[in-house]
């Protein structure tokens, strides 16, 4: 347990030099506050500028439910931009220890694998969740003042929903990152998976599910209606049967030093 304390505090440690912890809150906090601010204005921007000759503007626009639109904040941005973001924060986090030769470094210290993967998987997680939340309660906050208040125990139990989802996405990354060398595959392979996963949803009730981010999908319509999908039971259980799938994947690829023939 020492030893995952102290790779945890490296981890920490790095995040700080890296400004990761000032930017990636800073950046999901513009994200949240993006959707809530443009729903309830771009109908007066279109108006004053004369632009929207031609464009059907929905009078309801600013007529919409706090759910929905914060609802709309997870669709629109946390799940398309937003992910981009998150697996660019985080394409390095086992590439980087590989490439520096810190990860064989670490692997001749009587220090297990498993503490070294959790310590990454757990660090970056909570750095993301924390950077997810205040950008959800940013918008959550101009919701209120600009629609109408949604209640707080809506709000929390979509964001749980939503960080299962977020789970899966810093899980899968680090597997990508332990596989391949270059930055710009981990980013490529991992950002179009992941969209691909969240573009999918709807297609079938078989695939959705499978796929974990049909958890962001629950979020978004318990924020909407207020009502949880049946399914979310099965679907949290296949979700977490991924994680175990994807850190057995990194365990073996580490364990036996696959990194060293990439």
């Amino acid at each position: 347990m020492s030893k995952w304390i102290v790779l945890m505090k490296k981890e920490f440690v790095q995040m700080i030099r890296d400004f990761r912890i000032v930017w990636l809150p800073i950046a999901f906090m513009f994200l949240g506050a993006t959707q809530p601010v443009v729903n309830y204005y771009l109908p007066s921007i279109l108006k004053s500028l004369g632009g929207s000759q031609g464009i059907t503007i929905d009078p309801n626009m600013a007529q919409l439910e706090g759910g929905e639109v914060l609802a709309s904040t997870l669709a629109s941005q946390f799940d398309q931009l937003g992910i981009m973001i998150l697996v660019i924060a985080i394409m390095g986090i086992i590439q980087t220890d590989k490439s520096n030769g810190m990860l064989s470094f670490i692997l001749t210290r009587p220090v297990a694998v498993p503490s070294y993967i959790a310590s990454k998987v757990v660090s970056n997680y909570i750095l993301l969740a924390f950077s997810v939340s205040v950008g959800y309660f940013t918008s959550y906050i101009y919701v209120n003042y600009l629609f109408t208040s949604v209640p707080l125990s809506q709000v929390f139990v979509g964001l749980i929903f939503y960080l299962v989802w977020l789970l899966f996405i810093v899980s899968f990354t680090t597997m990508v990152s332990t596989i391949f060398k270059s930055q710009g595959v981990i980013a490529l392979i991992s950002i179009g998976t992941l969209l691909g996963c969240r573009l999918v949803i709807g297609l079938s009730p078989i695939v959705d599910q499978v796929n974990p981010a049909v958890m962001s999908k629950y979020a978004i319509e318990y924020l909407s209606n207020g009502a949880i999908h049946s399914n979310i039971f099965s679907s949290s259980l296949f979700t977490f049967a991924w994680l175990l799938v994807i850190l057995i994947t990194i365990y073996y690829w580490i364990f036996n030093k696959k990194f060293t023939t990439e």
